[in-house]
């Protein structure tokens, strides 16, 4: 109990000590600016200039019509079978149509898939039962003899 007492004094001794310094000692200016300022606060309006000029704005005319291809050559025609006008196309039958012209390479093969090895469970076995050493216990001597810990 001596180091709750020493709290207990100590502790009153400096919160005495606090209160005695704040009624003694002169306040903060900061403290007497904000008690003396008025309720509404006249904030100026600051304007930030820049020596830096930046770019023009791009204006993006979206009015006029979108720009469609030529028609393919006659030699591209022959190459390929005959297709719609792409007018006439959706967004999924062109993107279909361009997936559908593509030709697999030679060099890509696909990889084989290897058999996966089976796999062992391990059998459960009860553990042997612990085994129990009975030990004399000694006896306490000292400042260790009394149980006030």
């Amino acid at each position: 109990m001596p180091v709750l007492r020493y709290f207990l004094f100590v502790g009153g001794a400096l919160l005495a000590l606090l209160f005695a310094v704040d009624a003694f000692a002169p306040p903060a200016p900061a403290v007497v600016a904000a008690a003396n300022a008025s309720v509404t606060v006249d904030n100026p309006t600051l304007r930030i200039r820049s020596d830096r000029k930046w770019p023009e704005r791009i204006v993006f005319d979206t009015s006029l019509p979108t720009i469609v291809p030529p028609a393919q050559t006659v030699a591209a025609e022959e190459s390929l079978p005959a297709v719609a006008a792409t007018s006439e196309f959706t967004a999924k039958a062109r993107v279909r149509e361009s997936f559908a012209q593509f030709r697999p390479s030679d060099d890509e093969q696909k990889p084989v898939a290897k058999p996966q090895a089976k796999r062992k469970i391990a059998k459960h076995r009860a553990a042997p039962a612990p085994q129990i050493a009975l030990v004399a216990q000694q006896q306490r001597f000292g400042f260790f003899a009394s149980n006030t810990w």
